[in-house]
């Protein structure tokens, strides 16, 4: 009961910031999407419904998360959930950590499962999956150079990084738009296991049964190759690649239509220097680059920088702030969405994708042999 109870009330989560579109009331693209998520999720989840006021980024969300973390063609299931808990983790985005650390109750163990929301993912029993966890957490922290993905042969790369890159520019968008918690705070941690373990086994078809690749990528138009910047990571994955550079198209697409232009140079010289270092509580970093401009482009300046580095300082206050500028719930989407795409773009682009296997602390074998494909699917 208690399980089912919690599952519900995560549907019924009301979105901050935007008016999302009801599923009954859902038209065209939306409607289309609504109809994949609700097939392959069992619910139309909310990060989901948080898109829904721009079709054209609720079908780049999709197809971005979509095609490198359901179809399991070279790495297992388990191993993205792992990626995708480490991510959460790194973004202090305390929904996604619940959400795929959940998964990992029904994939993995109980055990790794925690050793993640514990930030330690050194202490998980499983090799793979901590080889997987590890590089992570740590993957955008490329100041004294990349971190060797776990394996990083093109096909399986494809999918590690996909994931990834996914994760990392979903953190941003739900910590902006989400409540912060999946499962209510009040919950001790006896009741909040019990409660972990009843969603895992409710999700278990929805993680368990396969997926074809492709399905996402019709929902948006083909790529426009002059427009498509980095994804080499995506080699050796055709779906993974169109899919990315689909979505590419509709963020790049969002910026220029509701990101002034200097705010777009002021974000693209901080990522240029941004390595993954922590920015700190203070937000004075932000103020120093956006003193320099207009009063109305300082506010999407400031939205934007903070989507990138800092997302959960993001709060009331600061949206609304953008909002009495831009009252619009298609221009906040477009500036959130469009910050947290550039510093995932960026974080993906970063990754050694085509190096030699490296073989990674714990011993951990590669991630796409014929094992990745039978305890957990």
């Amino acid at each position: 009961m208690v399980p089912s109870r919690v599952a519900a009330s995560v549907v019924q989560r009301h979105v901050k910031h935007v008016r999302p579109v009801a599923v009954g009331e859902a038209s065209g693209v939306v409607a289309r999407v609504y109809e994949q998520v609700a097939d392959e999720m069992r619910v139309v989840i909310p990060p989901a419904q948080l898109h829904s006021p721009a079709p054209d980024l609720l079908a780049a969300y999709w197809m971005l998360m979509r095609e490198p973390l359901l179809p399991t063609r070279l790495v297992s299931r388990a191993v993205k959930e792992a990626v995708a808990a480490a991510v959460s983790i790194a973004n202090i985005c305390p929904y996604c950590a619940e959400m795929h650390g959940v998964s990992l109750y029904d994939l993995g163990t109980e055990h790794d499962s925690e050793a993640i929301a514990r930030d330690d993912p050194a202490g998980m029993d499983d090799p793979r999956l901590r080889a997987a966890a590890e590089w992570a957490r740590h993957a955008h922290e490329t100041a004294d150079g990349p971190v060797p993905l776990p394996d990083p042969r093109p096909g399986a790369a494809a999918e590690l990084v996909g994931v990834l890159v996914a994760l990392h520019y979903l953190c941003r968008m739900v910590n902006v738009f989400l409540s912060p918690f999946l499962l209510p705070p009040s919950l001790g941690p006896r009741a909040r296991r019990r409660a972990k373990q009843g969603i895992g086994r409710l999700m278990r078809p929805t993680l368990r049964d396969p997926r074809e690749p492709g399905r996402s990528v019709g929902l948006l138009p083909p790529a426009d190759p002059s427009r498509t910047r980095g994804g080499l990571w995506t080699t050796g994955n055709a779906w993974v690649a169109d899919a990315y550079a689909r979505a590419s198209d509709a963020f790049d697409a969002a910026g220029e239509r509701s990101v002034p232009p200097a705010v777009r140079q002021v974000v693209a010289e901080f990522l240029d220097g941004w390595h993954g270092q922590e920015t700190g509580i203070s937000t004075a970093w932000c103020e120093r680059l956006v003193a320099g401009l207009p009063a109305t482009e300082a506010v999407s300046a400031r939205l934007a920088l903070l989507t990138c580095a800092a997302s959960y300082q993001i709060d009331e206050v600061l949206v609304g702030e953008f909002r009495a500028v831009h009252p619009g719930d298609g221009v906040v989407l477009d500036t959130v969405a469009w910050a947290s795409f550039a510093a995932a773009r960026v974080i993906g682009d970063r990754q050694p994708v085509g190096t030699a296997f490296q073989e990674t602390r714990g011993g951990a074998g590669p991630l796409h042999d014929e094992e990745a494909s039978s305890p957990w699917l």
